[in-house]
């Protein structure tokens, strides 16, 4: 699927991050694009961004939805049905994701389930309420969002991180799993599944308003909790006042948007580029690409101290916590 043109794409998690970027550069490509969030304004914003580049004719069109939701989804599919007069999508893309629910035995089981079940539930729903719409196309692709955290459970050792990454590995067994399914039942539908590094997107902030944890409105005790993951990390903040941490947790989830080295823009171009090609494997962002190559090399080492500097030593994500 070289072109784009003309083509009806569905895009999870369309009103910020990778997902606006994903539907702002299929729209200027004069793809149809249906998409769903949970923010309707945010949505609002990514059309007005779209129909600004896309050529007339060019359909941009919202849904309300969770994706962990089986029946939102059916009814977001039966409203793109209706809003694009169609009986066929040609693109799906499950990007929608949230991050949460980083210990198993320490966080509330809700957070952690909530994370698992956008996070992978989101794209196994997408993929079985979409699929007889691909099905039905005269060619159709499947693109599943993983992340890093698909092949390196990890933001370093001291930092558990087990329902987005749990969620991570789910999300890219099932999309090689499906390079053969597709091949046997459905050859005219291919997939890719997307492992994007370190993405300047706002998904730190969108997940902490989502769990009632906006870094500008943190409860003390809240911030308690945050200061016992501090200390367990190494890092005296006891000098800290409750809002010196507030600001400074801000501050934390607006440079992991704003200094990332891939912008949201950069990972939909690679993304893009990756469908065209038709790669079942798509990383995102040099650090994925060093990453990828460090686990491979020193899988005994990956989740002990030894694996930090091996990814200092390549400049590898800055992010990840001693």
């Amino acid at each position: 699927m070289e072109n784009f043109q003309g083509r009806i794409a569905v895009v999870t998690g369309g009103g910020t991050g990778m997902g606006r970027e994903l539907a702002r550069q299929l729209s200027a490509e004069g793809c149809h694009v249906a998409m769903c969030d949970v923010s309707a304004e945010n949505m609002d914003e990514t059309v007005a961004l779209c129909l600004a580049d896309a050529p007339a004719g060019t359909r941009v069109t919202t849904f309300v939805a969770d994706v962990s939701d089986e029946a939102q989804l059916q009814a977001f599919r039966d409203a793109v049905v209706a809003d694009h007069a169609t009986d066929h999508i040609n693109l799906l893309f499950n990007n929608a994701g949230i991050g949460g629910g980083g210990s198993f035995v320490a966080d509330p089981r809700g957070e952690w389930e909530t994370t698992f079940n956008v996070c992978w539930g989101g794209v196994y729903l997408g993929c079985r309420t979409f699929m007889p719409l691909l099905v039905a196309a005269s060619e159709g692709h499947i693109i599943n969002t993983s992340s890093v955290n698909g092949f390196w459970a990890s933001l370093g050792p001291n930092t558990p991180h087990t329902a987005y990454s749990a969620a991570k590995f789910a999300v890219k067994g099932f999309s090689e799993a499906l390079i053969t399914d597709l091949r046997h039942h459905a050859p005219h539908v291919k997939v890719s599944v997307v492992m994007p590094g370190h993405i300047g997107t706002s998904i730190v902030i969108n997940s902490g308003k989502f769990f009632g944890r906006d870094p500008k409105e943190l409860t003390p005790e809240q911030l308690q909790d945050v200061r016992v993951r501090l200390a367990r990390r190494g890092l005296d903040v006891s000098g800290a006042s409750d809002d010196d941490l507030r600001v400074g947790m801000q501050m934390q989830a607006e440079m992991f948007r704003d200094a990332a080295p891939t912008s949201a823009a950069q990972a939909a171009t690679v993304i893009l580029d990756g469908v065209r090609a038709e790669q079942w494997r798509i990383l995102v962002g040099d650090d994925a690409v060093g990453l990828d190559e460090l686990v491979r090399t020193h899988p005994g080492d990956a989740y002990d101290d030894a694996f930090l500097p091996l990814l200092r030593a390549r400049g590898l994500f800055a992010f990840a916590t001693e």
